[in-house]
Formats: structure tokens, C-alpha cells, sequence
């Protein structure tokens, strides 16, 4: 895609990427290109995607590196903490879908849950740059930007450590830490 002059990717430190281990990789998500952009950054990814992706035409893909959401929560846990455990990192989308050219987005307990049961840290990734259109969400699949390539600028925050909110009753854990993501992943952008 870069040599076709369709998109750059531009991210500071790019060999910090390349050395994550058993982390969780939380990212808004404006595009349906965001996964292949942070994939080809951190080379020991997972990803939790969407069920009704099993059912696509990429479903052979999608079962060799994606977790099902479709699963109940302690599989998908269980998922989660095996490739943890052999050094791979989870990125998730805690939006659940992908965000919102306008609105407030609203970041989902998922993610939370994941580094509270598991124990690893989570790194807050900003995904901005030139306008998706054409990729985001409800854009017609036939739309693309006219005017320029798509530029991917990948912002990252503080890791943030599920220790801090281990003394919390879990729901209070989740929620708080579910607050600190979302202030991370959207002020990311601007550091």
C-alpha cells in the first residue's frame, strides 16, 4: 500500500513495537485497516475481532490470529492468557466497533476485564492522521479520499499497570481501569 502511494504509516520508536511481550494493545479504531497498520508494528500479535468475521471470506486468516468474541468471557479469557503466556500481545478495540468521525466514544469493560484477569500491562495506542473516508464506519465500501493517500500516525501512551487496581472490588476495578483507557487511547493522540 505504501508503494502504491495509498497509505503511510508513521510511528515514533517503531523498534519498541517489535519488542512488546505479553501486553494488551488497546487502540480506537477509525478505520478497517487499523489491525493490519499495528499488525505489521508489533509482529506477535492476537486480535479479538468480531464473530461474524468467522463467516467471511477471510474466516481462514481470522482463525489463525484472531480471538472470536462470540465466545463466553472465561474462553475468551483463557484464549487471552495462553497467548499471553507464550509472549504474544492482545490487541483489542475497546470501542468494540470502530469509532466515530463526531460524538463522544464509548469505551467498552472488555479490555479491563482481560489485564485484571491476566495481570499484564496495557499500552494506550492513539490511531490518527488524514481523514479514513472511505474506510470508517457506514462509508460506502466503493469511497475512498480523493484528495490525498491515507496517512496512519500511531500515537502511543503510558503503559498502564492492572496492579494499581487489584485492591479494588473487581467492578470497581474494571470500571476505573475502563476510565484510564479511554483517558489514555484519546489523550494519546496528543502527546
Amino acid at each position: 500500500m505504501h508503494f502504491l502511494k495509498i497509505v503511510d504509516l508513521k510511528a515514533e520508536n517503531i523498534e519498541t513495537y517489535r519488542q512488546f511481550s505479553s501486553k494488551i494493545i488497546v487502540a480506537n479504531h477509525p478505520s478497517i485497516l487499523d489491525v493490519v497498520m499495528l499488525f505489521s508494528l508489533i509482529p506477535n500479535a492476537d486480535c479479538i475481532v468480531a464473530s461474524h468475521l468467522n463467516h467471511s471470506i477471510v474466516k481462514g486468516i481470522i482463525r489463525q490470529l484472531y480471538i472470536l468474541n462470540s465466545q463466553d468471557f472465561d474462553n475468551i479469557l483463557k484464549a487471552c492468557d495462553e497467548s499471553l503466556k507464550y509472549g504474544n500481545c492482545i490487541v483489542i478495540f475497546p470501542e468494540g466497533t470502530r469509532t466515530p468521525r463526531t460524538g463522544n466514544p464509548v469505551v467498552k469493560k472488555g479490555a479491563a476485564r482481560i489485564a485484571l484477569s491476566c495481570g499484564c500491562g496495557i499500552i494506550p495506542l492513539h490511531i490518527g492522521g488524514t481523514d479514513k473516508y472511505g474506510l470508517g464506519k457506514k462509508d460506502p465500501w466503493t469511497a475512498f479520499n480523493p484528495r490525498e493517500r491515507y496517512i496512519y500516525e500511531i500515537k502511543m501512551g503510558t503503559e498502564i499497570l492492572p496492579e494499581k487496581y487489584m485492591s479494588l472490588p473487581k467492578p470497581v476495578a474494571a470500571r476505573e481501569l475502563t476510565k484510564d483507557i479511554s483517558s489514555s487511547i484519546f489523550s494519546a493522540k496528543n502527546t
